[in-house]
């Protein structure tokens, strides 16, 4: 816990207390946390998933709220406002970029990791789930209630709530039931006037722009109350690999043609990493039902993969979260609640959208891109089944209909540095230009939730923020930029929610 009394002693520290104390209608003191607390630096660094970000030169907050009630989230933005202080947002830690506990002016931080409950309604399959939960928290609750029910969320279990439902949200369930986003159906926000507002209260239009928008644009999402969606009782995972040597060009130019074709139950992902100066192919896949059934299918439509009985492993829906996870067999769903299994380390990520699918002498010369640059990782996410059959206008999340799949480059090192990071922040650069001619234009698209600072930014305080947001505006989120802009301009007209990256505002009054 933090100490208020040590907290308060520097002057600026006893005004930020004094204002934090005043505006919270629940004791606020235990839950901040000033540099002069020993657990300052460990409440900050519990939930950087970026060693980028981790780094001495790293700007830090003047003070953290690790907030236990809505009242701390209220009362830290009417302070944050007051003394014309940044505030950033953070539920799991996993902004690529940093952009959720990271800021170039003085800034405040709130975590929202004590928020975490999940409560579960079977009868009406329904779930409220905090932002600060992480995805694994909220499959371990669920599967814990019922075994036939899901969510369509995220393969990464540490990942938290809140970001990845605000900005779209996909998984290995999105060709059958959609995105998160898809599936939400309430949520509760404090708006930068401290206001706490439902569904009801905060109208269609703010609803719609947190749904894959950014929910840091537009307040602080406190939490939200999704759909569940039904899994079968068994469902069949496999993982298949293949090298250039086992003709892998073959294998994935095929995957290409009809990965966003196939039944809607199953979903087949491609990860191509250099090994050893060739490159091996890795399908991963998940299906919602029985080896036999899906023997059937990849016989009929893709026996190229040369997929048989044996490479399949039939589980409950549960356990094919940590077979996507690579936990070892008979791994205890409780590992599911650990928000802090792996070590971290240095990594940048940067996304693509595929419309028309690349010749074999493409993906041949990008392996020889890849093999040349070693590093990076691309990994392959199909589109179709109901991911098609969405308008691209319900929510602000536009890369429906007409794409075939997502590419997410991703690079990792541990080596510390600036050297080090200057190397391999070039070498994803230069595969991701590359990637050029084989990918989405006018714009060419991007994932918001794979933050990419390389691609835009607007300025802290800048006139032109319209014109330098619509750079990235476009990218992610193509035809809604515009009414996002309407939107953010009528609830937050001052900017007070802001990030490198966040949706811009218009001058003057917008009536939507």
């Amino acid at each position: 816990m933090a100490s208020p009394s040590s907290s308060a002693a520097d002057p600026a520290q006893h005004k930020y207390l004094q204002c934090l104390t005043n505006h919270s209608s629940t004791p606020i003191s235990q839950a901040i946390y000033f540099p002069t607390d020993p657990l300052y630096t460990s409440t900050l660094e519990s939930n950087i998933r970026n060693l980028v970000y981790a780094s001495d030169s790293t700007p830090r907050p003047l003070f953290i709220v690790a907030a236990t009630h809505v009242s701390h989230i209220q009362s830290t933005i009417l302070c944050c406002k007051a003394h014309g202080l940044q505030l950033r947002i953070r539920s799991g830690g996993h902004d690529f970029d940093g952009l959720s506990y990271v800021s170039p002016s003085p800034f405040v931080l709130l975590d929202l990791f004590n928020l975490r409950s999940v409560t579960i309604d079977v009868e009406s399959e329904t779930a409220w789930v905090n932002s600060g939960a992480t995805l694994g928290e909220l499959y371990h609750e669920i599967a814990g209630n019922i075994k036939i029910l899901g969510f369509p969320g995220g393969v990464c279990p540490t990942v938290g709530v809140g970001g990845f439902l605000s900005g779209g949200g996909y998984g290995n369930l999105m060709r059958k039931h959609g995105l998160s986003v898809d599936n939400v159906v309430d949520a509760i926000i404090v708006d930068s006037d401290g206001r706490v507002l439902d569904r009801e209260a905060m109208g269609e239009d703010l609803f719609w722009a947190i749904n894959g928008g950014g929910g840091a644009s537009f307040g602080v999402i406190v939490s939200w109350k999704i759909r569940l969606v039904p899994v079968p009782e068994t469902v069949t995972v496999f993982r298949v690999e293949r090298t250039l040597e086992q003709g892998a060009s073959d294998v994935v130019h095929k995957w290409q043609l009809i990965a966003d074709k196939l039944h809607e139950d199953l979903f087949i992902r491609v990860v191509g990493d250099e090994e050893k100066f060739t490159i091996k192919a890795k399908f991963n896949a998940l299906f919602l039902g029985k080896t036999e059934r899906l023997m059937g299918l990849m016989d009929h439509e893709f026996p190229e993969l040369g997929l048989s009985p044996a490479d399949c492993l039939e589980m409950s829906w549960i356990e094919s979260v940590l077979f996507w996870s690579n936990y070892p067999p008979e791994t205890s769903t409780e590992v599911l609640r650990d928000r802090h299994p792996k070590p971290e380390k240095f990594v940048k990520k940067k996304s693509d959208y595929v419309q028309e699918p690349i010749s074999k002498e493409g993906l041949e010369a990008m392996w020889d891109k890849m093999i040349q640059l070693r590093k990076p990782i691309l990994t392959f996410n199909p589109y179709g089944g109901r991911m098609g059959q969405i308008s691209e206008k319900d929510t602000p999340f536009p890369h429906r209909a007409g794409n075939l799949y997502k590419i997410q480059y991703s690079i990792g090192w541990k080596e510390p540095g600036v050297e080090a990071e200057e190397k391999y922040l070039g070498d994803i650069r230069r595969m991701y230009s590359y990637m050029t001619p084989f990918v989405s234009k006018n714009p060419r698209r991007a994932y918001m939730n794979y933050r990419d600072l390389d691609i835009g930014t607007v300025k802290r305080g800048s006139k032109n923020s319209y014109a330098e947001g619509k750079v990235y505006g476009d990218k992610y989120f193509d035809g809604n930029f515009e009414r996002l802009v309407k939107v953010k301009t009528a609830v937050d007209p001052n900017y007070f929610f802001w990030n490198e990256q966040s949706v811009p505002v218009l001058p003057g009054k917008v009536e939507l």
